[in-house]
């Protein structure tokens, strides 16, 4: 344990530990250590600041201060001047920050952020002034930092208007330690028990972005230290500096071995013989930079949190800490006993309740309050107290948006509206079946005659294995070589274009990483070679192309940000597209190494959350670019169009991606990662921005082991069939190991309720087009939560996977238990409507109410609206299509 005075503390450091081949581990790890929540006090400047206020900001919002039980400060808009969209907590701080270490684990896409010592604190407040700047007039600003950028105000067409608000202080630490929470998580993480006082300046600025939107920015500046209750020589002040230099020296130097630690050092202020006389020492301290703030404001104790992307296994995040990390998902993420088995083989491979592929910093609450951050720092929303939120970004600066919105489909339009849509999806992608299998030619040949019997819609077949297989230690796995196998798939193009004839488009499989062909026979091109003479390939910190470990075998990543890769990369896709094909699924982008060497330079832990919206980008750029080329081709449709669909995602994903899935689930019925967790993944995704996703049908992820096996059940799969009819995409999955699953092909049972749901998922195929452009145009997803439509019933907050909307006028229950065959349905309050179950006629028309209903396999639970539109001629069309 240091001393504060000692260099080193003030040192911002990451510790990055591999753990890619590490077996046998703890199957029940440890939760990981992170910074409690921040609390202290603030403290008004009276004679700089009035006692009650209200100030603009911009033309639609306002900030009301006021000094009352110690001072807080409230925005609302200017339409409704009563309703906070976001407050402080009177007489207390929020804005803080820390100096903290950060230890990072990384075993093969999994990833575990961890505070280690804390050596620094500031967490109390003074709020000193608050200014309205017109950015357009010539007054001199320059007490703002580079950082707020106000220059860029003046020309940023995002701001609606002026005047724009700035808030300033300073934040503080007590010279006594300050007492935080030291049990249970935090028993390990040590804070420093003396040391110099400390002080930063901050700054928080509030513009206008738009008429539902206002940005805020936080800034802290540098830490000025003070040395206390001793006098200092010249004499003793320098022989502090040698001492000070020779441990920086030795600091650096040190070998680490599998991790870094990452240090900016500066120069220091030597000690004037006058300094002595004051009785304590200002010291310009060599890296002092913040790498935590923390912002602080009101909630509600029944107010509750939905969003943060794609998450699976909750709806509301109350009491919660959300980290929002791009990662694998895990294998089990709880549920036992595959959690157990996951972990135990490979580090943290099981997950927790909060991994996802693809995390947002945003959310919506029950109150109609909404906030996201911009930027792409690793952060955490702390929810755990009753009467606020905490969000801890780690840097030095916090920027966002906070949202106006009357109902929760108006919060998602303006979101959207921010970081994009999805565009509107070619009809084929959603008009019939999308078969997803492996074998070859003659397979998919055999199976598509099959189904011609069934009378199965076809939209597409999906090929994953197009580029050949190969046998590793843990079974088949595909030749990450983006070019036809034509070993495997002889007559490829004959193929694609028999099926294209039928109407049936091809789809195949990529992802941005590449492996080692030297043992492959029968390649055309070798395109990590390829990738590596160009220095496209992400790096190692000895300017190698970095071999990632992935499964059974490691594997070099695209470098996303050098200005070679995109069009690369579309070369390559172009070249699968002029053999026939018309989609793919972009698979990864979730694995970027937090200590990757990039073209860009930028810091690979802000990289890796960016990464899977780059690799989006790339694909949707080739999408449009074809289109955009093909325009006028009497051979080609342009309505028709590319399409691909991706799991890895952020923030701004919806702009970039097409389609989404959910990845990997287990072909389980459990809550955390089988069909359960996949409504919830659906759901949440949908309130997120996500307005185009699905999962594979029957799960993906099989576990054949001698003590423990999850295999897919033929009822798992027939009900998830039945689950999948009534989303925007009805694709099927062999999974990873086909030979223990139940397969839509396996006997007459799989095959005719394969035939019977795909005909369910054509009979609403008019709505489902409806429902893509407004998503389009909106932002609204084809799944929802019931919260989206009734806000205000109280029993609609609580459900996770229970039920679900598509669109506003189909209510589905789903069956999501082994052998059960009747569901409950709740029918909400909030709209004048009677349901009809669709299999029987039956109507409910008292609102907030419950009922069973049965739900044997093939009947699951489905209404709709009683003189609604869609749900007649929905009906008409399942008569049309003798299903009804």
């Amino acid at each position: 344990m240091h001393n504060l005075n000692s260099p080193t503390l003030i040192m911002s450091t990451l510790k990055i530990t591999k753990k890619h081949h590490k077996h046998l581990n703890n199957p029940f790890p440890s939760t990981p250590r992170y910074l409690p929540s921040i609390q202290g006090n603030l403290i008004i400047n009276s004679q700089t600041l009035p006692p009650h206020q209200i100030f603009p900001v911009g033309k639609d919002f306002q900030l009301l201060w006021s000094t009352r039980n110690g001072g807080s400060i409230s925005i609302s808009h200017q339409s409704q001047p009563s309703k906070s969209l976001w407050s402080t907590i009177p007489g207390q701080a929020f804005i803080s920050a820390a100096l903290a270490e950060t230890e990072v684990e990384e075993s093969r896409g999994s990833f575990v952020v961890k505070d280690r010592d804390v050596h620094l604190v500031c967490q109390h407040q003074t709020l000193d002034d608050i200014i309205l700047i017109n950015p357009f007039d010539d007054k001199d600003n320059d007490f703002l930092p580079d950082h707020l950028e106000l220059d860029r105000l003046k020309t940023d067409s995002k701001i609606a208007d002026p005047p724009v608000l700035v808030i300033t202080g300073h934040i503080f630490s007590e010279r006594k330690k300050k007492r935080l929470q030291s049990s249970g998580i935090y028993k390990d993480i040590k804070f420093e028990k003396r040391g110099p006082a400390a002080s930063a300046r901050y700054w928080v600025l509030f513009d206008q972005k738009n008429c539902n939107q206002i940005g805020f920015q936080v800034k802290i500046g540098q830490p000025n230290f003070q040395l206390l209750h001793q006098k200092a020589s010249p004499l003793t002040a320098s022989g502090w500096y040698r001492r000070l230099r020779r441990k920086l020296g030795r600091y650096r130097k040190r070998k680490l071995g599998w991790y870094w630690v990452f240090t900016r050092t500066k120069g220091f202020v030597t000690v004037s013989s006058s300094e002595e006389e004051l009785g304590e020492l200002n010291v310009a301290e060599p890296s002092a930079e913040f790498n935590r703030v923390c912002f602080t404001y009101a909630s509600e104790g029944n107010e509750r949190f939905f969003g943060f992307g794609e998450q699976f296994s909750r709806m509301d995040f109350k009491g919660k800490r959300v980290p929002i990390f791009v990662q694998e998902q895990g294998i089990g993420r709880g549920d036992q006993p595959i959690t157990f088995a996951a972990n135990l083989v490979s580090y943290r491979a099981g997950g927790d309740w909060s991994t996802t592929y693809a995390p947002s910093p945003f959310y919506m609450t029950s109150k109609m309050r909404s906030l996201y951050l911009e930027g792409y720092n690793y952060s955490i929303f702390d929810l755990t107290q009753h009467d606020r939120v905490q969000v801890q970004i780690h840097g030095n600066a916090i920027q966002g948006r906070i949202l106006h919105g009357n109902s929760p489909l108006e919060i998602i339009e303006h979101f959207t509206e921010a970081i994009g849509r999805p565009p509107k999806l070619p009809e084929w992608m959603i008009s019939g079946a999308v078969v997803g299998m492996q074998g070859g030619t003659e397979t998919v040949r055999c199976v598509w005659d099959k189904l011609t019997t069934y009378k199965v819609p076809i939209s597409v077949f999906w090929l994953q294995d197009w580029v050949g297989q190969r046998e590793t230690l843990i079974g088949s796995q595909l030749w990450w070589n983006w070019e036809v196998d034509t070993t495997r798939y002889p007559g490829w193009q004959q193929l694609v274009k028999d099926l294209s004839t039928h109407s049936i488009k091809v789809m195949t499989y990529c992802n941005p990483c590449l492996a080692l062909m030297d043992e492959k026979p029968n390649k055309r091109r070798n395109l990590f070679e390829e990738a590596k003479e160009l220095d496209i390939l992400v790096r190692d910190q000895h300017g190698e192309p970095y071999m990632v470990p992935n499964t059974a075998f490691d594997v070099g990543m695209l470098d996303l940000t050098h200005p070679l890769t995109a069009n690369w990369f579309k070369q390559i896709l172009l070249e699968m597209v002029n053999d026939g094909v018309r989609g793919w699924m972009a698979d990864f982008g979730e694995g970027l190494p937090v200590d990757a060497v990039l073209y860009s330079g930028e810091d690979p832990i802000s990289a890796h959350n960016r990464y899977p919206e780059l690799w989006a980008q790339i694909n949707r750029e080739f999408v449009e670019e074809w289109k955009s080329n093909h325009v006028g081709n009497e051979r080609e449709d342009p309505e028709e169009g590319l399409v691909f669909f991706m799991r890895a995602g952020f923030r701004n994903s919806p702009r970039w991606g097409m389609l989404f899935w959910e990845g990997d689930q287990m072909v389980s019925w459990q809550a955390n990662d089988g069909i359960k967790s996949s409504v919830v993944g659906l759901l949440s995704s949908g309130l997120s921005g996500y307005a185009f996703n699905h999962s594979d049908i029957g799960g993906y992820c099989a576990i054949n082991l001698p003590i423990i096996k999850y295999h897919r059940s033929e009822e798992l799969l027939l009900r998830w069939m039945e689950l999948n009819a009534f989303t925007i995409v009805f694709r099927t999955h062999e999974g990873n190991k086909p030979s223990c699953n139940s397969q839509f092909y396996s006997n007459d049972q799989t095959l005719s309720h394969f035939a019977r749901f795909a005909k369910v998922h054509k009979a609403w195929k008019f709505y489902r087009v409806q429902l893509v452009k407004e998503a389009a145009q909106k932002g609204w997803p084809i799944c929802r939560h019931l919260f989206l439509h009734y806000p205000d019933d109280e029993q609609v907050q609580r459900f996770s996977y229970q039920q679900f909307l598509v669109g506003s006028e189909i209510l589905v229950v789903p069956v999501l238990d082994k052998g059960k065959k009747n569901v409950k349905a709740y029918f909400p309050v909030g709209e004048t409507c009677t349901w009809q179950q669709i299999w029987t006629g039956k109507q409910y028309k008292k609102q907030g109410c419950e009922a069973w209903v049965e739900a044997p396999i093939g009947y699951p639970a489905v209404f709709v609206k009683v003189g609604s539109t869609v749900g007649e001629t929905f009906l008409r069309n399942l008569r049309n299509l003798d299903i009804l």
